[in-house]
């Protein structure tokens, strides 16, 4: 399967879809986190740097002008944000809050796990470690693209302004770095388009791991519904600029081998669940 036709597919989510599954919990301090902590996770607030991206340009596509303004507040769709918001704090304690917590980790690590359990085949730097520096690569890629919308549009995060659970410590950057679009969302929708053409019998799969990496953030509580789709439309803007990129495309093809090469030893281990 080539990736243009999920490149756009990212729909919104939806909070009673989130919810259906998970019962209420409450009794959390203001601004904490429930079940696991963000470092047992496998996670960091500060965040290796990953490598130099692929994208040379200092302004590859007018981002901005691609996602165009979040809604307003109190239109229609700003209002369906802040009650997707509102809803998902019940989330705080469950399995879905615990996988939030762990999909807030962009140094690779807890990454390169769940897309592996999606693939059924270990990406790692070990066994995979052309494949992994691509993805880490992309993910630098998609702070060259995100950030000239977030500073153009600077929506407040939705935390800011009051004290509802987050699955994330309350640090300055809740406060200072713009919520529209969200940058996770279009990591994990980029990285699921990239693994569905290297496995292509696993696309939809990665394609749904893609997509909930962008959901958790709604149930971590650090962005909106309409942060998600613009981060996954711009996700695919992106890696189809890539496709153009004559190193990046050189990398795919080792990564090809690379994953034949891991599937031969057999499925990831711990997946299970």
């Amino acid at each position: 399967m080539r990736i243009s036709s999920l490149a756009l597919a990212g729909a919104p989510i939806s909070a009673a879809l989130l919810l259906a599954a998970c019962a209420p919990l409450s009794g959390q301090a203001p601004g904490q986190a429930q079940g696991k902590t963000y470092a047992q996770a496998g996670g960091s607030t500060t965040w290796t740097k990953p490598p130099k991206g692929y994208l040379t340009l200092a302004e590859p596509f007018d981002a901005p002008d691609i996602v165009g303004p979040p809604p307003e507040p109190n239109s229609p769709r700003g209002k369906a944000d802040r009650a997707a918001y509102d809803d998902t704090r019940k989330l705080a304690g469950t399995p879905a809050w615990d996988k939030a917590i762990a999909d807030a980790d962009l140094s690779g690590a807890n990454g390169f796990k769940s897309f592996s359990c999606a693939a059924k085949v270990t990406i790692s730097p070990e066994k995979t470690p052309t494949l992994a520096n691509l993805l880490l690569r992309m993910t630098d890629d998609a702070g060259t693209i995100y950030r000239p919308a977030k500073q153009a549009f600077s929506r407040p995060r939705p935390p800011v302004g009051n004290s509802k659970p987050i699955c994330v410590p309350r640090e300055t950057w809740i406060e200072t770095e713009g919520s529209y679009p969200s940058g996770h969302a279009l990591i994990g929708w980029s990285w699921g388009l990239v693994l569905a053409e290297l496995v292509p019998d696993r696309a939809a799969q990665l394609a749904a791991r893609g997509r909930a990496f962008g959901d958790s953030r709604v149930i971590c509580g650090v962005h909106f519904p309409s942060d998600l789709e613009a981060g996954r439309l711009l996700g695919g803007v992106m890696v189809s600029r890539l496709h153009a990129d004559p190193a990046f495309a050189a990398d795919l093809e080792k990564a090809r081998a690379e994953i034949a090469a891991s599937r031969a030893d057999g499925p990831p281990a711990g997946c299970e669940g």
